[in-house]
């Protein structure tokens, strides 16, 4: 395996004032160079967790004429000519040229999926306010856009769910390696490739929700349409820019395609609607499709850090002891940055779990868990500070004293999606039930949802010569 040298974060050296506020905030310590000088990033360290853009405040200045032109860096950053936003020194390189290309076609059947921390932060870029909820606003836009099939990577996440429960209580009550980490954040396991590639044995095989969806949009979803799946162009649209490279990793066409053929963030969509002269404020609410846009409260979970341990727990729970969870609401997994410890009991089982919000902060576990000092069941791990709500890809917060306000509105609308939603645990959901049931058969073996992950540690990717 190559080390990457992808391109999807960068620094506009014309832009750069060297202030290192990306340096400050970069979890990995990718960003290199002199205060006041032009900064680089070392991508065999990157993680491309985009936190440096969300972070970066130098922009190009329509009065400074010694840089390059507004069309070219627009050309170099892959975005529609439409956009109107400044450009900012660290950005992420776009897809949506490339996804508005194949809207236009009528050879190609288009699907996309949206995660859930998606509904929670698009409308910001409509001028509504901090954590405004809008699942049929957005499902309506992405009708207009033209979309064939409105999916959602919610019924992923549920799907995810019943795999990663699963999965946990065979590793639990078989003897497997322990703890198990969660595999939903890609910039996680990236980090887990690089840093601690002996401890991949820890991670669920999961595949993430986006890839989960991506290969049955191929198979199941193409299989519903009656549709060739060679024609079927596939779309997810997150807050997350690692998802980008996710997309990419060469494991993932156990669908015989490329399962997700194009990310963009929720950035890109709000440049597409606008492109586009939709008017997101006034549209009528509109509906997901069926059977893949199907999803349960625990699904929508997925945005906020914490989220999937609770949707894990409320499914393990009655997986179990066979019995109902006596509260759905599992407080003691909710909150922002930082580490939560717990113990959990099932039944007759005392499940020790952890949950961990930025990506620095799981430095301490990874060394307690090579030490053999850690005696976890569980971990879940999301490299962004508040989880996917604070996303590389999600509407800039332009002003530091709004981040934690932004934060903190995202999640709670989050909570919100999922106390009001007719299910709210993920072995509830009616259409994940009938996947199985004609599709699947079973947990925890389909090849569709599984993968492998590989060490991309220098010395394991270029080894010495003897």
């Amino acid at each position: 395996m190559s080390v990457n040298k992808t391109g999807i974060i960068r620094i506009d050296q014309e832009l750069c004032t060297g202030c290192r506020l990306c340096a400050g905030i970069c979890p990995v310590d990718a960003i290199e160079g002199v205060k006041g000088q032009p900064q680089t990033i070392n991508y065999e360290r990157c993680v491309l967790c985009g936190q440096c853009v969300q972070v970066c405040s130098a922009y190009a200045s329509i009065f400074d004429n010694r840089i390059s032109s507004r069309e070219q860096k627009i050309h170099e950053r892959n975005m529609l000519d439409s956009v109107k936003e400044p450009m900012f020194a660290t950005y992420f390189t776009g897809n949506a040229p490339e996804v508005k290309n194949a809207l236009a076609s009528k050879e190609l059947f288009t699907m996309v999926q949206c995660s859930p921390a998606v509904r929670v932060a698009i409308a910001e870029e409509f001028g509504m306010p901090f954590g405004s909820l809008t699942p049929g606003k957005m499902a309506a836009a992405l009708r207009k856009l033209g979309f064939t099939r409105i999916y959602d990577t919610n019924f992923a996440a549920d799907l995810t769910i019943m795999e990663e429960a699963n999965e946990l209580i065979e590793r639990v009550t078989e003897g497997g390696v322990l703890p198990m980490f969660t595999s939903c954040c890609p910039a996680w396991v990236k980090y887990l490739e690089q840093d601690y590639p002996e401890l991949i044995s820890h991670l669920s095989a999961c595949k993430s929700p986006q890839q989960m969806a991506g290969a049955l949009f191929k198979t199941y979803g193409a299989q519903v349409d009656g549709v060739d799946p060679a024609k079927v162009y596939s779309v997810s649209v997150t807050p997350c820019t690692c998802k980008k490279f996710e997309s990419e990793r060469p494991e993932m066409k156990d669908s015989g395609y490329r399962d997700v053929d194009a990310v963009i963030t929720t950035r890109e969509l709000a440049q597409l609607i606008k492109d586009a002269g939709i008017d997101f404020n006034n549209l009528t609410e509109g509906d997901f499709d069926k059977p893949l846009g199907t999803y349960t409260g625990a699904g929508t979970l997925f945005a906020a850090t914490g989220g999937v341990m609770e949707a894990a727990l409320r499914t393990a729970y009655e997986l179990l002891t066979r019995q109902s969870i006596p509260d759905l609401n599992l407080n003691f997994v909710r909150g922002g940055e930082g580490v939560r410890i717990t113990t959990v009991k099932i039944g007759e089982l005392e499940l020790k779990v952890a949950v961990v919000a930025g990506l620095k902060n799981v430095v301490p576990l990874l060394t307690a868990i090579q030490a053999g000092k850690a005696d976890f069941h569980f971990i879940e791990v999301m490299t962004c500070p508040n989880g996917c709500v604070s996303g590389g890809g999600q509407p800039k917060v332009l002003l530091a004293r709004d981040k934690n306000t932004a934060y903190a509105s995202r999640t709670c609308s989050a909570y919100r999606h999922d106390e009001n939603s007719e299910y709210r645990k993920s072995h509830d959901n009616p259409d994940m039930q009938k996947l199985y049931e004609y599709f699947l058969d079973d947990y925890n073996s389909h090849r569709l949802l599984h993968t492998k992950y590989t060490s991309r540690k220098l010395a394991d990717v270029y080894p010495r010569c003897s």
